[in-house]
Formats: structure tokens, sequence, C-alpha cells
């Protein structure tokens, strides 16, 4: 019998929400910190704490200082992503295959899926929702940077949660992340996980192939190998 837990990554992999993901954290973390300059720092694939400290850390502001700031930066964060919705939907868009594939997993038995993102939750959810694709997600068993800064700390939060909340268990070999980027491979690997790494961020496919994910592929195009890897 079918039984995977699809642990969705959100930007670069599900969508992309154009500029404005970006810029809410960096508008958070110079309103909070009053920065007239903000640093320009990577923002792949790390959680949105990690990235608001990166940038403090950037402007010269002491470790203290930062943690005391970042809960607020994340705040305000949250609130300009949830007013840039409708930028989110002009600017932004859905990744090759997505729906198809989330359509097929919601209707196939003993899977469930959800996010595990560096996203804080509420902001992950304004992403998915934007298009909507939230009711393919069960968020409540889901993992978010809101939860950890270290992205590796997440995949053994979803598999507690959805063993206690949903009555479900499910081995770290039953896990699946989808991902685009270094860092969902080496949270899955930390937790004895699979992945998928998909060539829609902003890595590309020779540097992701040089990982050696347990697949990678273009997009997600192709609903059927796409199945045959989570559910074979």
């Amino acid at each position: 019998m079918t039984h995977r837990l699809v642990l969705w990554d959100v930007d670069g992999t599900l969508l992309s929400t154009g500029p404005v993901g970006r810029q809410a954290l960096e508008v958070g973390t110079a309103e909070v910190a009053g920065l007239s300059e903000v640093p320009h720092v990577s923002m792949s694939g790390k959680t949105d704490p990690q990235i608001v400290a990166e940038i403090l850390a950037v402007a010269g502001t002491s470790p203290e200082e930062s943690a005391a700031l970042i809960p607020a930066a994340l705040g305000v964060a949250e609130r300009w992503l949830a007013e840039g919705r409708p930028r989110i939907v002009a600017e932004g868009f859905v990744q090759p295959g997505v729906p198809e594939v989330l359509e097929a997993l919601s209707a196939t038995h003993g899977v469930r899926q959800t996010l595990l993102t560096g996203n804080v939750e509420p902001n992950a959810f304004v992403k998915v929702d934007a298009f909507g694709l939230a009711p393919f997600f069960d968020f409540a068993i889901g993992a978010y940077g809101s939860d950890h800064p270290d992205r590796e700390c997440l995949v053994p939060m979803a598999l507690e949660r959805v063993a206690r909340l949903r009555s479900d268990r499910f081995g770290a070999d039953e896990a699946w992340i989808i991902g685009d980027t270094v860092n969902d491979l080496r949270c899955a690997r930390a937790a004895g996980a699979h992945c998928v790494l998909v060539a829609t961020g902003r890595e590309g496919i020779g540097n992701l192939g040089r990982l050696e994910p347990d697949h990678l592929l273009d997009d997600l195009s192709d609903t059927s190998t796409v199945l045959d890897i989570l559910l074979g």
C-alpha cells in the first residue's frame, strides 16, 4: 500500500513570487533596524530568520541586537507580504507541472502533502494561497522557518507532527522532499529522507546534478515521471 509524506519547498519549486518575496524581508529588516541601505544577501534555500540575521550581520548589527530585532523584522515582513498579495499574483507564477502533480498526489490514497520551507508559516500560506494551491496542503503538519532557523531540523518536526496530529506514522524513508536548492537536499539527508531536486530555481541543473540527489528533473511537467519517482 502506498504510504508517502511529500514535503514541498515553496520558492523556486512550487512557485515564484517575483521580487515581492525578497522585498518583504528587506523592508522588514530595514524598518526595525533603521537601515538606509539593505545589504544584498543570497536567500535561496534559507530560512526567513536566517536571511534576516545575515542581512543584519552584514549591516554591522551585533548578534545580541540582531536576536532582539529578528522577530520584529519578520512581523513587518509578514504584514508587507500579505499586503503585496496582488503583486504576487501579477508578478509571480506557478512552476510548470505543479498543479497537475499536486492534483494527482491529492487523489492518491496513502499520500499526505504539506510544506517544508524556510518561509515562516504565514508567508508560506500567503504565497501558495495566492495561486489557489493552499487546498492541497495540510499546513498543520508542515515545518517552517518560524519553527527553527536551521532548515536541517525541519524534517523531524514534520514527521512528529503528522504522527501526533493525524495518527499517521511515517518512516524517514517514506518521506520525500521536493526542492530546488542544496539546502533542500541537506535537510533531507540529515533526516534520512529522499529528495527530488528540480532545476526551476536559481541554481541550475548542472550545479544540482553535482549534488547527486535521489532524482533530478528539469521541472515537474512530466506528471507520470514524477508520480513514478514518488510512489514507485
